[in-house]
């Protein structure tokens, strides 16, 4: 065997070596969130158990509040957001770049009403909850958020006004409303898990009067992107939504994965504590099953913008979301009438 054959051999075995064969790095993106809730355990999950990794996706999540999660997303810094269809349509005024929704979460208003401990309205009537909510200090959110367009959709289907009947305290963290409420800077807070299991559990409220999952498909948490990212990397957008649906899949299957996920993420909260959250969150059909956003959700979602009165224009699902990515892994079926896929006809 002569020199130069032997040298030939030896550089194809290095090439074909995994172990020393050179590795490209998985491509780094950035996921802002508004505030760490046990509502985005989907996307907790396709990161810890390796989903992103798989496709080839390094993906930290990042919390920004005070509405800084959309900001992020129009200014580069994030390549992703999660949050409203509502959100995403006040950014995307004016706007020659938009943001545009690619697959589905939280498929709820992931959004409950809780009072301090010993306060409760005498029924869920209109009357006697405008009765309960007059006069009375509400930790709403910060103006414009979904959480705080809830409230006032609330307020406002009572027969309230939500300028003058109550008061709204509009906090900017969403997260601070467990000590806010503790230190008697209002008499009602909105929020979600794991807020309400820490705040029920440590009695400072009761467990929550209104329960905004009961409005049915709503376009709550969703992953948008930039139109330009969609058009100039749409590899990444695919690669992202494959990761996701198997996470979607894999909490509705196996529970004891997502509790597990759920300690790594949110581990000061009690072992009951992360049950009960979990038990809402099933109990409510808190998440997407398929990671399709359909009509009806985006509907939902803008009306109760509109009802509030923070938003008067007009608003076209197909111009909100793009659902190419989802519909690319949507097997087809058979579009029975409760039926969400991408095949259901309009």
């Amino acid at each position: 065997m002569n020199q130069r054959f032997l040298a030939l051999l030896t550089s194809l075995l290095l090439l074909c070596t995994p172990a020393l064969a050179e590795t490209v790095p998985n491509k780094s993106i950035v996921v802002a969130e508004p505030v760490h809730l046990i509502g985005y355990l989907p996307l907790y999950v396709a990161i810890h158990e390796g989903y992103f990794a798989e496709e080839g996706l390094d993906v930290t999540v990042v919390q920004a509040t005070g509405g800084a999660h959309v900001t992020a997303v129009v200014s580069g810094d994030a390549f992703a957001a999660i949050g409203g269809v509502d959100s995403y349509n006040f950014a995307n005024q004016g706007n020659d770049d938009p943001i545009i929704a690619i697959v589905n979460c939280v498929n709820r208003a992931n959004v409950y009403l809780f009072a301090r401990k010993g306060l409760a309205p005498a029924s869920d009537s209109d009357a006697d909850m405008a009765d309960f909510l007059r006069g009375k200090v509400i930790i709403a959110g910060r103006y414009g958020g979904s959480p705080n367009v809830l409230t006032r959709y609330l307020v406002k289907s009572v027969g309230l006004d939500p300028d003058t009947d109550v008061i709204l305290s509009e906090n900017a963290d969403a997260s601070t409303v467990t000590a806010m409420l503790r230190y008697g800077q209002g008499d009602i807070g909105n929020g979600g898990e794991p807020q309400i299991s820490e705040g029920v559990t440590e009695g400072i409220f009761e467990e929550p009067f209104v329960s905004f999952p009961d409005l049915g498909d709503y376009a709550y948490s969703v992953i948008a992107v930039k139109q330009s990212t969609i058009d100039s990397d749409p590899e990444t957008c695919a690669a992202f939504v494959r990761a996701m649906l198997r996470a979607l899949e894999v909490v509705h299957t196996d529970r004891a994965l997502g509790e597990r996920v759920l300690e790594i993420e949110f581990p000061t909260l009690t072992p009951e504590g992360r049950k009960a959250a979990l038990d809402r969150a099933y109990e409510d059909a808190l998440w997407s099953r398929d990671g399709y956003i359909s009509r009806q959700a985006v509907d939902t979602c803008m009306q109760v913008v509109s009802i509030s009165g923070l938003y008067d224009g007009e608003w076209d699902w197909a111009q909100m979301v793009d659902m190419q990515f989802v519909e690319a892994l949507t097997p087809e079926c058979g579009c029975t009438p409760d039926c969400t896929c991408a095949n259901q006809p309009e």
